[in-house]
């Protein structure tokens, strides 16, 4: 069942370039916004998006290398997390000021 998980960076591998780069999207802000307002992992389909699945696939591989998301699959489905404390330890308060953020906007 390992061969269905994608690969994923180890935190401390990641720069603080890749996080921004990812950031700078506004559809992956909001992916990251969503998953830190919610209370379990959410399925690839279940994001309010407003673009097509396969560009909703490209937006999940982005934030998943530059290490801000984890995914694992549960039967067919994908599940994304917010690698949230793993990202607080190396930059601290940054995901709490993208989300207020892009709360206000």
């Amino acid at each position: 069942m390992s061969d269905r998980i994608p690969p994923h960076p180890e935190v401390t591998a990641i720069t603080l370039q890749q996080v921004l780069d990812a950031l700078v999207d506004p559809v992956r802000r909001s992916i990251v916004t969503q998953l830190a307002d919610a209370t379990a992992d959410i399925r690839c389909g279940d994001f309010d998006l407003p673009v097509s699945k396969s560009t909703a696939t490209h937006h999940f591989h982005v934030l998943r290398e530059a290490g801000l998301i984890r995914q694992h699959y549960a039967g067919t489905s994908r599940l994304n997390t917010l690698r949230r404390s793993e990202v607080d330890a190396v930059f601290p308060g940054l995901l709490d000021a993208l989300v207020s953020a892009d709360r206000v906007r």
